[in-house]
């Protein structure tokens, strides 16, 4: 130290106190970075955006409880399927005897034959959109895959069918093999599929010429594989939408065969069948027409707003 210097006071030159720690008082530590978000797969993205829509969740809460009692209710009622109470024949719906929708101008019970028209009709439903899905998947997406003449012809035979009548392909189909519940699943699953061939191959087109096909291409990947690996995974979004909205629709085209009566026979029953019977007896026993279709509007009404649901939570455009 200098004779000239003089010793640190506390103070500015001006006399003002300098702050706390000196004139070059330590900064306070900076705030860690915030951590990066943990990452979400697709499936976790889209079951909590659509968890996030009431609309389709009541409806999923709706249609799980539908199945469930379709399922199960009739182990737990008095009356089997084609049991019938000599005591009541077309009786509203009643505590006496526990029939508790009433019974058909037969005698039989009415809420057991909707429980078991509800296991028919359900059951075509799953069976025909699970071929739909299967046939009409792995059918369009080798047809926009292996495009040019291929894809003509296979899209080709895809309009044949679709010129075909569905009742006359019914008709034919109940001449050779006669009337049973597979005849529906057969006829249902012989058209139903042609929708789902044509998303899948638009979704195909749009896809084999992305980056990510062209490196499988260029890594060696085996055709089979890129089409199973790479382009059904990616289109897999409108095939889940389209499948929630073709269910309610294998619904209505099993109920209208049954209208018909080209659908189940007795001692089987469907919505269809009691509906059918139901506006025989409109005037005289509305309940025999209310109740079941009470069921299937619950159903369909169901089937569509998830499927709403799911669009909504698939789509890329909405995040």
């Amino acid at each position: 130290m200098t004779s000239d210097s003089k010793p640190y006071s506390g103070e500015r030159r001006d006399g003002a106190p300098l702050p706390a720690g000196g004139p070059n008082p330590p900064r306070a530590p900076e705030p860690e970075a915030a951590a990066a978000p943990v990452g979400e797969s697709l499936a976790k993205d889209a079951w909590r955006r659509l968890t996030q829509n009431r609309a389709a969740m009541a409806s999923l809460g709706l249609l799980i409880a539908i199945v469930l009692v379709c399922v199960a209710g009739p182990w737990f009622l008095p009356w089997g399927l084609a049991e019938v109470d000599w005591n009541a024949f077309g009786t509203g719906p009643t505590l006496e005897g526990a029939h508790y929708l009433g019974t058909d101008a037969n005698g039989r019970d009415l809420l057991t034959r909707v429980l078991y028209g509800g296991r028919v009709s359900l059951s075509v439903a799953l069976v025909a959109s699970f071929v739909s899905l299967v046939i009409g998947v792995l059918y369009g997406a080798i047809s926009g895959y292996l495009g040019g003449r291929v894809d003509n012809v296979m899209m080709r035979f895809v309009d044949i069918m679709y010129s075909l009548p569905f009742m006359f392909l019914v008709i034919l189909l109940m001449v050779v093999f006669g009337r049973n519940i597979f005849l529906i699943y057969a006829a249902i699953g012989a058209v139903e599929w042609l929708d789902m061939a044509r998303i899948v191959r638009g979704q195909t087109l749009a896809l084999k010429r992305r980056e990510f096909i062209e490196a499988a291409h260029a890594l060696g990947v085996r055709d089979t594989k890129i089409v199973t690996r790479h382009l059904i995974p990616n289109a897999i979004g409108p095939v889940i939408i389209y499948v929630t909205l073709t269910v309610p629709k294998v619904i209505l085209l099993e109920s209208f065969l049954s209208f018909l009566g080209l659908g189940v026979q007795e001692p089987l029953t469907s919505w269809g069948v009691l509906i059918s019977e139901g506006v025989d007896m409109m005037e005289s026993a509305p309940w025999m027409l209310l109740v079941p279709s009470f069921f299937l509007a619950a159903t369909l009404f169901c089937l569509n707003f998830l499927g709403d649901g799911l669009r909504d939570a698939l789509d890329p455009r909405t995040r």
